[in-house]
């Protein structure tokens, strides 16, 4: 936990400076008072005593009581706002750590365990910092104070206030040594439950149309009944401790007190007045102990799950960044939109089998590449080695002349326009869904967006819609269909005007004639781009420049569309699956 620390800023460490000099003038006030309140003893006890005596201790007991007050407030502020200052900052710091993790370095993640890690686990920390540093540094002063103050004055009741603490360690000890692993087990059923739940809701569609529910109510219903049944096992173990403190708490009070009597009952007359105010005051005294420990107890609460937070935002801020940046620009290239893969193999990690094989092509600005293969051939790894999503295991990927490590992430990304395999759509409007392919800047121009919408397809359905750019887009887009969403994501990657175009099976959800019109207006419009598209459809793919045929991670033909018909197996097979004898005659 301790390794968080560094996100205090100095501003935090002074106040945090401030709040434990408040908090030990707070602690001198409270221990201030038992003497006060002895001294009101022994004058009400003693003959001739003053009233105004009295009442000037009774009125010091006030002032201590006012300033400890205004003290623990000032105290409970500033501890508020270094917590709060601290949650900001790591989860700003987890957001961005997982901005620049590589889709390898993610996937060690489930994405409900990333959301857990940066609320429920951030929050976990925060109250430790908000409570914990408060009591962890008040008890112990408390407590050594007290004991300096209680030391000598009898060793009666000293023996029992040390049983009543010893008895107090041991419990919490117990109590720490089987409830610490519970409350790792209680963040990764929170994930799990966090999972489920975004499952249900992200295909509850499909969960419908199959009249699953029972069976997703039942999947909740376990995953939750697990979290409680953990829950309360710590919830009771805690439960059991806060009586057990009072219990000594009280049993140690009337101790001192029916010692005390003894001990009264058996000094002269000249030594039970001030036998019996230290009585009082070693009663006071022996409270502030005790209370000192209950604090304790309370931090003991909360502090084994702010550990296992701790432990768990550690693990996503202290992931190695496989994906390192490079130096170059783009203003260091050697030519503009090409792409040349040398010698490619990928492999996943730990993987047994490379998902690429020694793969090598190029495409030049103004072309049209295309990728084509059976499901798992490899096709959309190969595109997505291209902006970086992943590094080759062997062989070099250029994007104008230069190796893909070689580039700043941000400069390399910024020539390409990806659209991705599932559409990809984020709330808010339609033209700020458009202009976040053109980095989500602001200034961009509604005839820019309209323009990409025109080019793809998209711009009669939106301006028939009521706010037309403006229209309403729910998370994901699930407002929309699937053929809508793809325009759109096409439109985005449109709208960036990039040097290379990467469509990843991006026309899949398209009708046959939304398709060819599509693919007619974006040859005009990319005629001065690269073009590269992974298609599962022939009439998708049949008019570009040069097919890439893969199998099993292998390029096992490379050409045009009638050369490949004649000298690809693999090729002829997926077209004579597609079209008709005519249409493969025509071809």
């Amino acid at each position: 936990m301790f390794r968080l620390f560094k996100f205090l800023s100095k501003k935090d460490y002074l106040k945090l400076f401030f709040a434990v000099v408040l908090i030990v003038f707070q602690v001198w006030l409270d221990l201030r008072m038992p003497d006060y309140m002895s001294d009101i003893t022994v004058l009400a006890q003693t003959e001739g005593s003053e009233m105004s005596e009295i009442l000037k201790n009774g009125g010091f007991m006030l002032a201590c009581a006012g300033g400890s007050l205004v003290a623990m407030i000032a105290v409970g502020y500033l501890a508020a706002s270094i917590s709060a200052n601290f949650a900001a900052t790591v989860s700003r710091e987890l957001f961005m750590k997982v901005e620049r993790l590589g889709l390898s370095e993610i996937q060690n993640f489930s994405t409900s365990s990333l959301i857990t890690r940066t609320t429920n686990d951030v929050s976990q920390v925060q109250m430790f910092i908000a409570m914990g540093t408060q009591l962890l540094i008040k008890s112990p002063i408390t407590a050594v104070w007290a004991i300096t103050k209680i030391l000598g004055k009898n060793w009666e009741w000293s023996l029992m206030t040390a049983g009543a603490v010893g008895i107090l360690l041991v419990a919490i000890i117990l109590i720490l040594i089987f409830v610490l692993p519970k409350f790792k087990k209680v963040q990764k059923l929170t994930d799990k439950l966090n999972g489920i739940t975004r499952e249900n809701l992200s295909g509850i569609r499909v969960v419908r149309a199959f009249n699953a529910e029972k069976y997703q109510e039942n999947k909740f219903d376990h995953a939750n009944s697990n979290l409680a049944k953990t829950q309360l096992f710590t919830l009771r173990a805690f439960a059991f401790l806060s009586p057990l403190m009072y219990l000594v708490i009280h049993f140690l009070v009337l101790f001192i007190y029916v010692v005390g009597a003894y001990l009264i009952d058996a000094a002269n007359m000249l030594d039970k007045i001030s036998l019996f105010g230290d009585m009082v005051v070693f009663s006071s005294y022996a409270m502030q102990v005790i209370m000192s420990f209950l604090m304790l107890a309370m931090v003991f609460m909360i502090m084994p799950r702010a550990q296992v937070s701790a432990r768990r935002i550690n693990e996503v801020l202290e992931t190695k960044e496989v994906l390192k940046d490079g130096t170059k620009t783009a203003a260091d290239a050697k030519s503009r939109g090409s792409v040349e893969f040398k010698n490619v193999s990928f492999s996943y990690s730990g993987a047994k089998e490379p998902v690429l094989k020694n793969i090598s092509f190029s495409a030049q600005t103004g072309e049209t590449v295309a990728f084509i293969g059976a499901t798992g051939s490899g096709k959309s790894t190969l595109v997505n080695l291209i902006p970086r999503f992943f590094d080759a295991t062997k062989g070099k990927v250029l994007v104008d002349g230069i190796d893909v490590r070689e580039y700043k992430q941000s400069e390399l990304r910024n020539l390409i326009g990806y659209v991705s395999q599932k559409a990809v759509l984020f709330d808010g409007t339609v033209k700020s869904n458009i202009k976040y392919g053109d980095n989500g800047k602001a200034e961009a121009k509604d005839e820019k967006v309209l323009e990409a919408l025109d080019v793809a397809q998209a711009k009669d359905f939106i301006m028939k819609m009521p706010d037309q750019l403006d229209s309403h887009v729910a998370e994901g887009g699930t407002n929309y269909s699937g053929g809508q969403k793809q325009r759109l994501s096409i439109a985005r990657a449109i709208a960036r005007d990039p040097e290379i175009y990467i469509f990843d099976d991006t026309f899949s959800a398209l009708d046959y004639k939304t398709d060819a019109v599509l693919r007619k207006e974006l040859k005009k419009h990319t005629k001065d781009a690269t073009v590269l598209i992974v298609a599962q459809r022939i009439g998708t793919i049949m008019n570009a420049d040069k097919i890439i045929v893969l199998e099993d991670g292998k390029c096992v033909g490379m050409g045009k569309h009638k050369e490949l018909l004649k000298s690809c197996p693999v090729y002829r097979q997926i077209a004579e699956s597609q079209l008709s004898p005519e249409e493969l005659k025509n071809a």
